[in-house]
């Protein structure tokens, strides 16, 4: 009994860490600001969906596609560097305003960030994808890779109820609030991006120049 409380533990606390939900959230309230409450709900319904599907996928085959397909982690963290960075300089023009977009060009606008950035790689990012499948690994049991499926599960529940919640924290910020913490985030996510470019480079330069 203790060495499950151990194992549900430790798969709680490092996907819980990695996925970050609180850290999600305020890039998440500045991408949808602009957007109705029903469609910032249904914006985190669809990303939130679209990344737990693509986060499973990869916890039961990720390391077969890697293997496949010759991708590395490394390779995906660049490509996420490069979408984030292009993400935050959207939020520093604060690219959705309101009274330069159509209904149809907000409904375009959410199936776009629904997909990416949100749900790859904001919340599917190569870290949870990297220790989904290190996970998926070492359990060496049924039992272990059910209680790490439920996991999974509850947490990206938890990120829905989070994101969905933002609604009334964008009420209490107001429009201007609202456009300066977009621009904050852009900054930050851009430093993000860059962090993330950065990290992929660096192990496949040091591959390169010890061969």
């Amino acid at each position: 009994m203790q060495e499950y409380i151990t194992i549900i533990t430790l798969y709680f606390t490092s996907l819980f860490t990695i996925l970050n939900p609180l850290g999600i959230m305020p890039i998440f309230m500045t991408m949808t600001s602009d957007l109705s409450a029903q469609e910032r709900r249904r914006t985190a319904r669809k990303s939130v969906f679209i990344a737990f599907i693509i986060l499973l996928a990869f916890t039961f085959s990720g390391q077969i596609l890697f293997n496949f397909f010759g991708i590395s982690v490394h390779s995906f963290r660049i490509v996420g560097g490069i979408i984030f960075f292009l993400v935050g300089f959207d939020m520093l023009q604060a690219r959705l305003g309101k009274t330069k977009v159509t209904p149809e060009e907000v409904k375009s606008y959410v199936n776009d960030i629904s997909v990416t950035p949100l749900a790859i790689p904001m919340i599917t990012g190569p870290g949870a994808i990297t220790n989904s499948i290190v996970l998926m690994e070492d359990s060496d049991t049924i039992l272990k890779k059910a209680i790490l499926i439920g996991i999974i599960t509850v947490i990206f529940i938890l990120i829905y109820v989070i994101l969905a919640s933002s609604t009334k924290i964008i009420k209490v910020l107001g429009e201007t609030g609202n456009k300066v913490l977009m621009r904050l985030m852009g900054l930050i996510v851009m430093v993000i991006a860059v962090e993330f470019f950065f990290a992929g480079l660096k192990p496949i330069i040091q591959e390169m120049l010890l061969k």
